[in-house]
């Protein structure tokens, strides 16, 4: 488990955990979580820790989680799997949880209606456990698609849930409209299932043998059964398009889709769209690591070099998962510029997103002070952010955004961007048009949720939010929306 998690690292370094379940052991469900990274958590570096850890949680089933904050607090209490003990064996399960949902004030609304409920927790995982527990309690031996029937009509969001009983059966369900991604493989005895496909072809699965879990449908292991089957009507996909722009791992692929192909594609997309002269001192620089893929392509359209010209520091960790407290911080010291590649150049700088900027603007100082080059022209391989996420990535009020000051009504002009380049010291700067991103994944628009690019939301409850956290820009509020919704 250790080691599919590091896999997927880049979706989580808050916190790590793990469930294990052994029928032969007293504690049928044994549990190990805590704040840091999957080397933190799990004592990698330390073997003699880590053998001693894995032998405790030996099991024949396990699921595992890394936690990136979209609501709640940074500390032991969120991090997941989150386990409900009971004396029933079938009421007795640990799950984890990737997405969130946009209904969440509604529903703990409802828990806290009544005198007697109180909720430990201030998000949405919390509230998730309780729901299945309140089905179990009503039939314990109920059928999982009918506890996911039941469940399903009450969640408004994104949601895939990987949860594993006292009993030894393992449910892993994805969202109604496909959100967040969720693969899954099997060979011979053994089956597994993880966010992203690289996890499991680096666990040994062929390429052949991994699929995506469709959307509305849950993977039930129950003993030597295994069996796939549809828990609710998907009539519209909504996939989050910054899986393949940014936040999954780009040797991913997910719904058929390459992170890397597409990455590529934007790049092509960028090279059509750039005006500057090139000439023998301009080189195109990628913003390591995930805007690579897009830099080296653009530039082999343009037929000039793609150059390390920014050296990351891998210690860093993801700025952009972290906590707000730290991100600052970390700017400061994740990338260092190469003076021998920078100085006296024209720079195209390819980013693969901006959404607060923190990361930028300290970046484009260094590059100049440090790196002392002569032009730098910045190219976002994404469209401006211009909306908060209510489906799972960290960006919940406009305040925080970069770019929706600068476009009047809403419209992305050469003057806007003109002074989105002033305020962040770069000469020029372009974003990629909305309908390249489509275009690039190779989905069709209505296929993908695009909500923080265009302010239209696939749910109602999201739309909600979204009038609300207007209300709260226009009211000087800078808050977590969903964190005073319905309070």
């Amino acid at each position: 488990m250790p080691r599919m998690l590091l896999d997927i690292q880049n979706r989580g370094q808050l916190s790590a955990g793990m469930t294990a379940w052994s029928p032969g052991r007293s504690q049928l469900l044994a549990t190990l979580k805590d704040v840091g990274s999957v080397t933190e958590v799990f004592r990698l570096s330390h073997r003699g820790k880590y053998e001693s850890l894995m032998e405790q949680h030996l099991g024949r089933a396990a699921i595992g989680h890394v936690r990136y904050a979209t609501c709640g607090a940074e500390d032991r209490g969120y991090a997941q799997p989150l386990e409900r003990p009971h004396i029933q064996k079938r009421k007795w399960f640990s799950f984890g949880f990737n997405g969130q949902l946009a209904n969440y004030p509604e529903l703990r609304s409802e828990i806290l209606a009544g005198d007697d409920n109180h909720l430990a927790r201030d998000n949405d995982t919390e509230v998730i456990m309780h729901a299945i527990g309140n089905e179990l309690s009503r039939n314990a031996e109920m059928d999982p698609i009918d506890l996911l029937k039941a469940i399903s009509k009450r969640f408004d969001g994104a949601w895939n849930i990987a949860m594993l009983d006292a009993c030894g059966r393992m449910i892993v369900a994805r969202d109604p409209l496909g959100i967040r991604p969720m693969e899954y493989a099997r060979l011979g005895p053994l089956v597994a299932a993880a966010s992203e496909s690289v996890a499991l072809l680096n666990l040994g699965f062929p390429t052949e043998s991994i699929r995506s879990l469709e959307p509305g449908t849950a993977l039930i292991i129950d003993g030597d059964k295994v069996r796939i089957e549809r828990f609710a009507e998907s009539p519209k996909r909504a996939h989050c398009f910054f899986e393949w722009i940014y936040f999954a791992n780009v040797a991913s692929t997910m719904d058929d889709r390459s992170v890397y192909l597409t990455r590529k594609r934007l790049g092509e997309e960028l090279a059509r769209l750039e005006t500057i002269q090139v000439d023998a001192d301009t080189v195109v620089v990628p913003v390591p690591d995930t805007s690579k893929a897009a830099a080296d392509s653009m530039a082999y359209r343009l037929s000039i070099p793609s150059v390390e010209g920014l050296i990351r520091n891998r210690y860093s960790g993801r700025t952009f998962i972290d906590g707000a407290s730290s991100r600052r911080q970390k700017a400061e010291s994740k990338y260092t510029p190469l003076r021998e590649v920078l100085e006296g150049k024209r720079v195209i700088l390819v980013e693969d997103s901006i959404v607060r900027s923190t990361t930028m603007k300290v970046l484009l100082g260094r590059m100049r002070s440090l790196g002392l080059a002569r032009e730098i022209h910045v190219r976002i391989a994404c469209p401006p952010i211009v909306a908060p996420c209510f489906y799972g990535i960290d960006m919940s009020t406009i305040d925080e955004l970069f770019a929706p000051p600068f476009m009047r009504d809403g419209l992305l002009t050469e003057e806007a961007q003109a002074a989105m380049a002033a305020k962040l010291g770069a000469d020029s700067l372009r974003y990629l048009p909305v309908e390249s991103v489509a275009r690039s994944i190779g989905f069709d628009a209505s296929e993908l949720c695009q909500a923080c690019l265009t302010g239209q939301y696939p749910t109602p409850a999201g739309e909600r939010l979204y009038q609300l956290a207007i209300g709260h820009t226009a009211g000087g509020e800078a808050c977590r929306t969903y964190e005073t919704a319905g309070r």
